[in-house]
């Protein structure tokens, strides 16, 4: 999984990762967010709150930070941090996402909140204000949530759009999402420029396993994302295992061989020391395995959480 910088693979470094798509917006569907953050949720309260989160994981050892274009405004937010600690920027791993546009114009009430595109156009676009908002290029840059019917899989100006970026030495990958997510991997395995993806796999949402073991084995990048179900898995969630839930979710997809690197999806500092601590909960994988949900199911489910 080494990038060229080898900043993964240093010693010390932990193999859980910062995602900031819960603090780049006032509105997300995890659990406990009336809890976790304050009322006041503008622009500069949550760019402070990034600030905070960011100096802990930096703190702790973490060097990975995961972004978004659709992530509010957490480019922004990372490129003011990563500007107000210049010495940092060399030793701190960087992914970031294209292919939803944010419209929710920073509102908790926003009727839609992130419009999907696939588009070279879109690619073009939306490559400078990445480059904009962190203030120079991500290491990583992944096609946002893609599908089968994802040009990302077959649109040959796009590939190539993709291909020459991966020859500058940004790695180049894709994140999935949906009860498809397994042969979604599987084409862009065929497809040509990608070695890194970025998929959930949780103890309620299995299915994407095979094909994520897959990807390991042809050398890619393997990033977990949503290994707490959205809160689910987390402390108060309707599914979370009975002793520190959150270590103990995150600790089992550690545990898995596929997995290079898993996020945290952390509000707080306190949550993100939680997580850090991360361990194997004493179960069997006959057990871990009986606690997957029909992935329809669950995606379902998913979709129809409320902003919040």
């Amino acid at each position: 999984m080494a990038l060229p910088d080898g900043v993964l693979t240093a010693p010390g470094v932990p193999r859980i990762g910062l995602g900031l798509a819960a603090l780049g917006r006032p509105a997300y569907i995890t659990e406990s967010r009336a809890v976790d953050l304050p009322a006041r949720r503008d622009v500069d309260a949550m760019e402070a709150r990034t600030h905070q989160v960011l100096d802990a994981a930096w703190g702790a050892g973490v060097r990975y930070v995961d972004c978004a274009r659709s992530y509010g405004l957490a480019e922004r937010f990372l490129g003011s941090w990563l500007a107000a600690h210049p010495g940092r920027r060399s030793q701190v791993v960087i992914g970031s996402k294209w292919g939803y546009r944010y419209v929710g114009d920073f509102r908790m009430d926003a009727a839609i909140h992130e419009v999907k595109e696939h588009s070279v156009a879109m690619f073009d676009a939306q490559w400078l204000e990445t480059l904009a908002a962190l203030g120079g290029a991500p290491d990583v840059y992944l096609v946002h949530s893609a599908t089968l019917d994802s040009p990302a899989l077959s649109d040959r100006r796009l590939l190539d759009r993709l291909a020459s970026l991966a020859s500058s030495g940004v790695r180049v990958g894709l994140s999935a999402s949906g009860p498809r997510q397994g042969d979604a991997i599987d084409a862009a395995l065929a497809a040509g420029p990608y070695s890194v993806v970025q998929a959930t796999w949780n103890l309620l949402e299995q299915s994407a396993g095979p094909a994520l073991a897959r990807a390991h084995d042809a050398g890619w990048l393997v990033v977990i994302k949503e290994a707490l179900a959205n809160g689910r898995l987390g402390p108060g969630g309707d599914a979370a295992l009975p002793d520190a839930p959150d270590q103990g979710a995150i600790g089992w997809v550690l545990h898995q061989p596929f997995v290079d690197l898993v996020l945290s999806g952390a509000v707080t500092p306190e949550q993100l020391m939680s997580n850090l601590a991360a361990r194997p909960p004493a179960m069997t994988e006959e057990g871990a395995a009986s606690l997957a949900e029909d992935p329809v199911e669950y995606w379902s489910a998913r979709s129809a959480r409320p902003w919040k």
